[in-house]
């Protein structure tokens, strides 16, 4: 008798193992192989979904550097138009203290003129008294009624060669 051990040489032994050959190639054709074909063509659609999004992600990178050079140079033009505007605000302010500064001569010159116009006038005035003054003089003097033409023309006389240099001062 032989021992008794894990493992006994028999018939049955045989066909467990054709068995277990016979259904190791049953399973490799039927179950190995489709999954194997289907484990490959995950992993192909992983790639080129990974390939994808690596060229989506170059294509985002392009459209960054794109759009931050654009943010950038419509800085500058920002910058630019302030520039620009704060130019013309300051010719624009020149413009008008010259106006003002030429109105203002124009003010000045026209009161100018308005002074002399009134001092003319209040010198005419003056002699007008002054001369009603010397006629009432002269006629109390000479205690004789001139008549008034003739009056002022005597006294019209006497200004003109005597008081327009005193006058004028």
């Amino acid at each position: 008798m032989l021992k008794a051990g894990l493992v006994q040489p028999s018939w049955t032994f045989v066909f467990q193992i054709i068995n277990t050959f016979i259904l190791f190639i049953i399973l490799k054709n039927l179950l190995f192989k489709p999954v194997t074909e289907f484990m490959e063509q995950r992993k192909a659609e992983i790639q080129g979904s990974m390939n994808e999004a690596e060229q989506k992600n170059k294509e985002a990178d392009i459209f960054k550097e794109e759009y931050i050079g654009k943010l950038e140079a419509s800085e500058e033009e920002g910058r630019q138009i302030i520039r620009d505007a704060a130019k013309k605000a300051e010719v624009r302010a020149e413009e008008i203290v010259k106006a003002a500064e030429k109105e203002a001569v124009e003010i000045k010159e026209r009161a100018d003129v308005e002074i002399k116009r009134e001092r003319v006038k209040a010198i005419n005035s003056l002699k007008d008294d002054i001369a009603s003054l010397a006629m009432l003089a002269a006629s109390k003097v000479v205690e004789e009624d001139l008549n008034e033409n003739k009056h002022n023309a005597l006294v019209k006389k006497f200004i003109d060669e005597v008081g327009e240099t005193t006058w004028q001062n």
